[in-house]
């Protein structure tokens, strides 16, 4: 969350826009998030460059040399954030207006590429020079305060306090799933570098910067060294869907910030027949909207088939199945009633996920997660796709703190079973004697199946009673004697003072 000095700033930029005339909070976000990708793309562009001489690669700068930009040829440099944030007001807003614009905006070269797409209709809105010089101003004070905070996804939190201003936010499900939590489910799955990885209801793409950071730190030699898999990683790799166009840029790109050159991000309803995605992806990871209920003839058929309702968090577990290929891995966030539902849809797709696939794990997790925008609890579930079953023991474990407070105000603790479920997760076969009194524990599939394929972890843990001595009653009595005769001491000793 962004708190304190950093807020305020943020705050203090949203009202210039608002005084300068920009007052549709969908306008504002979009023309922050133009300008915010403006400034990154310089700040990565140094990042690559000094990357490229560490380890002695050739390294060409976007920015180097002449630039086309549109019918004109112009010099890469004023191009630059660190540049041109020096101009005065009216050089500044011509050159963003003339130059960077147009340039970002045709940036990659592919006009089929999600980038060019959703990019082609942006329009700079800034209305005076005076007010472009302020909210750069403005955002270099963001940028300097972001840069005393560390281990902290900035961009990410700056998108989700921008997103809680909207009147919308959360009637769509769009709550940014917070950056620690993104973090661990990556951790769990461990993506591979030859990987497709898929997120159905992208948003920001939160998940998938999440997971190509994950590959840059943890396999960078198999990754960055390996001609095929690098050209995977940029052009193969990441794919992403929402229904809203204004996440598709946010999403776009922080993917390209992020050094990823063509992730393929695309405007769809994935729950809908215009959604033909079978058997192609080898790990998803999403934490889908659980905005309530959609029509029938909305619904894709091979999802009803499978599960026949009209609840999205339902529906996208079916649409998860359908989309990996056999032997392609899930980790996503459903809410508490997925776990425990008593409808035939509920059963049916639980049924599904540990009868005809594998179920690896369910982590509950407390309710505070999503506060200060949502107090749902839920669960994470990690499944692979067989086809043919393979569930034996379900791995379950009670989280019940994630490093920060689970009140609205999600303050820094020291209590977080983060790393404790990470480790646990990836060393399963030290769980095997652990009783249904601690924190994880396996249930055998026979027990799930005998309940109903009832997920939820109270249905399975078991609460020790540990007893309690109390001294006896006449031992009571004799305490409370001995007292009575102190105070008697004590008030008498008092009236004496008072004589």
């Amino acid at each position: 969350m962004v708190t304190g000095e950093l807020k305020s700033k943020i705050d203090s930029l949203w009202e210039i826009f608002w005084t300068g005339g920009l007052t549709n909070p969908l306008d504002v976000i979009e023309q922050m998030t133009y300008l915010m990708f403006i400034h990154d793309l310089d700040e990565s562009d140094n990042t690559h460059a000094k990357e490229a001489a560490m380890l002695g690669l050739p390294y060409k700068s976007i920015f180097a040399g002449e630039v086309q930009v549109g019918e004109r040829t112009v010099d890469g440099v004023q191009l630059k954030w660190s540049v041109f944030h020096d101009f005065p007001a009216g050089k500044m807003y011509s050159t963003m207006q003339e130059m960077v614009f147009p340039f970002i905006k045709n940036l990659h070269g592919d006009k089929d590429s999600a980038y060019a797409k959703y990019m082609g209709d942006a329009i700079f809105k800034v209305p005076t020079p005076l007010m472009l010089d302020k909210i750069v101003t403005a955002m270099d004070g963001m940028y300097e305060q972001a840069a005393q905070l560390s281990n902290i996804d900035i961009r990410g939190d700056i998108y989700e306090y921008l997103l809680s201003k909207l009147a919308t936010a959360g009637v769509n499900g769009q709550f940014r799933t917070p950056r620690h939590i993104i973090r661990m489910m990556v951790d769990l799955m461990q993506p591979r570098a030859d990987d497709v990885i898929c997120d159905p209801a992208c948003g920001t793409a939160g998940f998938l910067v999440a997971a190509g950071e994950y590959l840059r730190e943890n396999r960078k030699q198999e990754v960055f060294f390996d001609r095929k898999n690098k050209d995977h990683y940029m052009n193969h790799m990441f794919h992403g869907f929402d229904m809203d166009r204004t996440m598709l840029r946010i999403g776009a790109m922080n993917m390209m910030t992020h050094g990823v050159d063509n992730p393929f991000i695309e405007y769809r309803d994935s729950l809908s027949d215009q959604n033909p995605d079978k058997d192609k992806y080898s790990l998803i990871l999403a934490n889908p909207p659980f905005k309530g209920s959609l029509d029938y003839d909305i619904v894709s058929t091979d999802l009803l088939k499978l599960c026949k309702t009209k609840k999205t968090e339902l529906l996208f577990l079916a649409l998860f199945l359908r989309m990996l290929k056999v032997g392609g891995r899930c980790a996503c966030i459903v809410p508490d009633g997925v776990l425990f539902g008593s409808s035939t849809a509920h059963k049916a797709i639980r049924r599904e996920i540990i009868e005809n696939n594998r179920l690896e794990a369910v982590i509950s997790m407390p309710s505070g997660v999503f506060k200060p925008y949502a107090g749902v609890s839920t669960a994470i579930l990690i499944f692979t796709k067989t086809g043919h079953g393979g569930t034996d023991n379900v791995w379950f474990y009670d989280m019940k703190a994630d490093g920060f407070s689970l009140d609205d105000k999600r303050s820094p603790t020291t209590e977080n079973d983060i790393p404790d479920i990470i480790a646990r997760f990836h060393n399963r076969e030290a769980e095997a004697t652990r009783e249904r009194t601690e924190q994880s524990f396996f249930v055998p599939k026979e027990e799930i199946a005998g309940n109903d394929y009832d997920l939820s972890i109270n249905k399975y843990k078991k609460t020790e009673y540990v007893p309690v001595e109390y001294p006896s009653t006449q031992e009571i009595m004799a305490q409370l004697r001995d007292l009575q005769k102190k105070i008697d001491a004590e008030m008498d000793a008092l009236e004496e003072l008072l004589k």
